[in-house]
């Protein structure tokens, strides 16, 4: 006898669980950060935030594409260019820094938006619930720190 059931989530929440910031939310919690977040659309070439403004909010594109770069070298510049199912400014959850570079949507672009103010009052309300958020994001920040002080390059152990 199965006393647990896995149950398939709906669309909008399984796109959500595929994220590596919610791949360990269950489906209560999917909902809770579903309801966190605002879906905003941008043109072809419109910016989503420029180098230097302070950070409020981390982005997952929906849809579309979405570049990172130098603010104004969108050619020379290119840190990035972000499909569906990534996310970025990532460090604006955790605090208020200037933005280290610019986003800037490349075609049109629907994504979603969690504020730190609304992160902040899931921490308040649902602690489990952002802490799993929070290690994930920690976790994805190592990997990335990782990689920039590693890069392809092989450490060999001591």
């Amino acid at each position: 006898m199965r006393f647990f059931v896995d149950r398939k989530l709906p669309p909008h929440l399984a796109r959500l669980h595929r994220l590596a910031l919610f791949a360990t939310l269950d489906a209560r919690e999917l909902r809770l950060v579903e309801g966190l977040l605002h879906e905003r659309s941008y043109l072809a070439g419109e910016v989503v935030f420029d180098e230097g403004e302070e950070g409020q909010a981390l982005y997952i594109v929906y849809a579309g594409e979405v570049l990172i770069c130098r603010q104004g070298q969108p050619e020379t510049g290119r840190i990035a260019l972000l499909e569906p199912g990534s996310f970025f400014g990532d460090l604006a959850l955790l605090d208020n820094t200037p933005r280290a570079a610019q986003a800037r949507a490349v075609s049109a672009s629907t994504l979603g938006v969690l504020f730190r103010s609304d992160f902040m009052k899931l921490l308040e309300t649902d602690a489990r619930t952002a802490s799993k958020v929070a290690l994930q994001l920690a976790r994805h920040i190592g990997r990335r720190l990782r990689d920039t002080v590693v890069g392809d390059h092989k450490v060999v152990p001591l």
